[in-house]
């Protein structure tokens, strides 16, 4: 990494709509970042429901009336609402099919994934899955078959889904985002100054990019 890369550090749990709609609007941005070529993003991983018993899925539209205390009507109405934000950004959503599940295993992947270069690749995949697909994240065929998607072989996969492999990863990442007092996310940290939490809008996103690497390019000189 040059003494002008601007890193951008990531915590996004597959299963939350704002972290797609978060990811797209950062990625906006550094469409139009003039130093877009100096910024390396890391993806790290986040369980927003780490109590949610593995194995367990149900749909989400239960899963949010039991946590909300809400009627039916007003969950529809909410899932309406962020499904019409992330169609504004190019993503299809389709929550009335998506599968509640313990995402762990989801992030483990990851881990893998990024071992062999496709970590972000990955991760976008898996996003997809759950929120546009109703794949249920946390079975192994399905992880399997997500995994060789983007390049991961199958037998890797197989192996680390039999064993722990990845689990201090995890844990790892979890353990940073409390340092940087995360509870939610999407949570961005940019150039392990500047935080943003939540989807922001990309003009927010790129004025934040300007500010930390105009400050990256002053402290190299």
């Amino acid at each position: 990494m040059s003494t002008n890369t601007l890193r951008i550090d990531v915590w996004s749990d597959v299963v939350c709509p704002w972290c797609y709609i978060g990811k797209r609007r950062l990625e906006s941005a550094l469409g139009r970042f003039e130093h877009a070529g100096d910024v390396e993003v890391h993806w790290h991983g986040f369980q927003l429901d780490p109590a949610h018993p593995r194995g367990d899925r149900r749909p989400v539209l239960e899963t949010l009336a039991h946590k909300t205390g809400a009627p039916p009507a007003q969950v529809r109405a909410m899932i309406r609402q962020v499904t019409e934000l992330a169609a504004a950004e190019g993503l299809r959503y389709d929550l009335e099919r998506a599968v509640s599940a313990n995402t762990v295993d989801a992030h483990r992947l990851t881990h893998l994934a990024a071992a062999h270069g496709r970590g972000a690749e990955m991760h976008e995949r898996l996003l997809r899955a759950h929120l546009g697909e109703g794949e249920a994240v946390d079975d192994p065929g399905t992880l399997v078959r997500l995994g060789a998607e983007v390049g991961v072989p199958e037998d890797e996969v197989r192996r680390m889904l039999d064993g722990d492999a990845y689990a201090d990863a995890v844990t790892a990442d979890v353990r940073e985002a409390r340092r940087y007092g995360v509870t939610g996310v999407p949570f961005f940290v940019l150039d392990r100054a500047y935080g943003l939490s939540g989807a922001q809008p990309a003009d927010t996103f790129l004025s934040a990019l300007r500010t930390a690497h105009a400050d990256t390019a002053r402290a190299s000189r």
